[in-house]
C-alpha cells in the first residue's frame, strides 16, 4: 500500500477525474490523502479520502467561493493576470504546507495537477517520487504547438512556429514573478535551477485526460507521457437530480459552461434564444450561476437546473453546447456526439481550435456570438453528419484510450519502482 498525497486546484473540473483516479488506486489498496483548501474538506470526505489542509492562511474558511466569483467575472487579460497571481500566492503557501503534511500524513508519493506548477518543485525537495495529472489541455511545450492559452490554429510551417514562438515569450513576461518564486525557492532547497517550464512536470509518468486523437500532433513529448482518455468513474457523493420526465422527444441539446464561467447570464439568455427558435428542447446546467426568477424567464423555458447527472444527460442528448471545457467536450466525444464550442477564458479557446481541427464540432468565438449565429451553428451540427461521424472516431480512440485503468496502472508502477513509466 502507498499512501499518497494529491494536489490540485479547489475546482470541480479537476477535482472529478482526479477522484475517480483516486478512488481506483483507492480499490486497489491504496491511500489518497488530499491537500486542499479548508472549504473542500467536506467534499473530499464524503468521496471517503483522507484530508489534509493546506493555504489556511491564504484561504481561510468561507472565502474559496469569493475567489472563484471574481475569476468567473473575469475576461481576456484580466482572468489571466488574476489567475496568475492566484498560482503565486498557491507556491508559496504549497512551499510552506505540504512539507509538514507528508510528514504528518506519512505520504510517500504525491499526484500532482499539471497547473500547481509548484508540485514537482515540493516533490524534488522531499524526494518523493510524483506523477503529473494533465486534467485541463495538456501545457507541454513545443514550437509546433500554440500555447494553451491561445486561439490560434495548427500550422506546423515557418510562420506557425515564428507565431507560437512570440507567443511563448509572451507567456513567459506573464509568468515571470511565478517562475521567479519557483527558481528562488529551488535555490533555498538546493535543487537545480528550472531550465524551461516543462521541467515542472514529472520524471516518472504524465498522464492526460485527452485521447492522442484530440491533440495537434506532437513531436516532443517525453515517452512518459501518457493519453489515457478521460479518466471517469463514480462519485461516491449523491448525483444531482434531473427531471428526466420533462423531456419530450425533441432531440436534447445540452448546454453547461462549467463550475467557474457559470455566472454568464447573457450567454444562457443567447443559448436560451438560439435553441426556442429550432425544433429541439434545450437542457441548461448552470452551476448555481442562475437563480430561479432568472431560469423562468430564460427564452422558450428550458429545463435548468443547478447541476446536473451529465454522463446520463449527454447519453439521452443530440449535441452539447460547451464553453469548450475540456471535462463537458470529453464527455461528449466519449459518447460520439458533436460539440457547439463558446469558449471564453484559459485554455478553452485551445479546445475549441482542437474540435475544429478533428471536425467534431463548430465553435463561435465571443465577439460573434448571439442568437442568430448559434442558431445557425446547431443547425449545421444537427444537420451535417460528418460532425456526427468525427465525434464518433474520437469515441473509437477514447474507447481505446484504457481511460481510468490506465491512469491507475501507470500511477501504481510510478508509485512501486519509482523510475519513468514508459508509454
Amino acid at each position: 500500500m502507498t499512501v499518497f498525497g494529491v494536489i490540485l486546484p479547489a475546482a470541480v473540473g479537476h477535482f472529478d477525474p482526479t477522484a475517480a483516479l483516486a478512488h481506483r488506486l483507492q480499490e486497489r489498496g491504496h491511500h489518497p490523502v488530499f491537500l486542499m483548501v479548508r472549504d473542500w474538506q467536506q467534499r473530499v470526505e464524503a468521496e471517503g479520502f483522507g484530508y489534509h489542509p493546506v493555504l489556511e492562511e491564504e484561504c481561510p474558511a468561507g472565502t474559496w467561493a469569493g475567489i472563484l466569483e471574481k475569476m468567473s467575472a473575469l475576461d481576456g487579460q484580466a482572468n489571466l493576470k488574476y489567475t496568475l497571481e492566484y498560482y503565486e500566492r498557491e507556491a508559496h503557501a504549497l512551499f510552506r504546507d505540504v512539507p509538514a503534511a507528508v510528514e504528518a500524513q506519512g505520504i510517500e508519493a504525491l499526484l500532482v495537477d499539471q497547473t500547481v506548477f509548484a508540485g514537482s518543485t515540493v516533490a524534488e525537495h522531499l524526494g518523493l517520487p510524483f506523477v503529473t495529472l494533465c486534467c485541463a489541455l495538456a501545457l507541454n511545450r513545443e514550437l509546433d504547438i500554440p500555447p494553451s492559452s491561445s486561439p490560434w490554429g495548427y500550422q506546423p510551417n515557418r510562420w506557425g512556429r515564428l507565431r507560437n514562438r512570440l507567443g511563448y515569450t509572451a507567456l513567459d513576461w506573464l509568468t515571470r514573478k511565478l517562475r521567479r518564486t519557483l527558481q528562488q525557492q529551488r535555490t533555498r532547497w538546493q535543487l537545480p535551477p528550472l531550465a524551461r517550464w516543462n521541467g515542472t512536470y514529472s520524471p516518472f509518468a504524465q498522464i492526460s485526460q485527452q485521447p492522442q486523437a484530440f491533440d495537434f500532433p506532437r513531436q516532443q513529448l517525453p515517452r512518459h507521457f501518457h493519453y489515457t482518455g478521460p479518466i471517469r468513474g463514480p462519485s461516491h457523493s449523491r448525483a444531482p437530480a434531473f427531471p428526466f420526465d420533462r423531456l419530450n422527444g425533441r432531440p436534447l441539446l445540452y448546454a453547461s459552461l462549467g463550475t467557474i464561467q457559470n455566472r454568464r447570464l447573457e450567454i444562457f439568455k443567447t443559448i436560451a434564444a438560439a435553441c426556442a427558435g429550432l425544433e429541439v428542447q434545450l437542457a441548461i446546467a448552470h452551476g448555481g450561476g442562475l437563480d430561479d426568477n432568472t431560469v423562468a424567464q430564460l427564452p422558450g423555458r428550458p429545463i435548468a437546473v443547478a447541476y446536473a447527472p451529465q454522463l446520463e444527460v449527454i447519453r439521452r442528448s443530440a449535441a452539447v453546447i460547451t464553453h469548450a471545457g475540456l471535462n463537458t467536450t470529453l464527455d461528449a466525444l466519449a459518447h460520439g456526439l458533436p460539440v457547439v464550442a463558446l469558449p471564453l477564458v484559459h485554455e478553452q479557446p485551445a479546445i475549441a481550435r482542437r474540435i475544429l481541427w478533428t471536425g467534431t464540432g463548430a465553435a463561435l468565438w465571443p465577439s460573434e456570438l448571439n442568437p442568430t449565429s448559434l442558431r445557425s451553428l446547431i443547425s449545421e451540427v444537427l444537420e451535417d453528419p460528418t460532425y456526427r461521424q468525427a465525434a464518433g472516431r474520437i469515441k473509437q480512440a477514447i474507447d481505446q484510450s484504457g481511460g481510468v485503468n490506465r491512469a491507475a496502472d501507470v500511477c501504481e508502477q510510478v508509485f512501486l519502482t519509482r523510475k519513468p513509466v514508459p508509454a
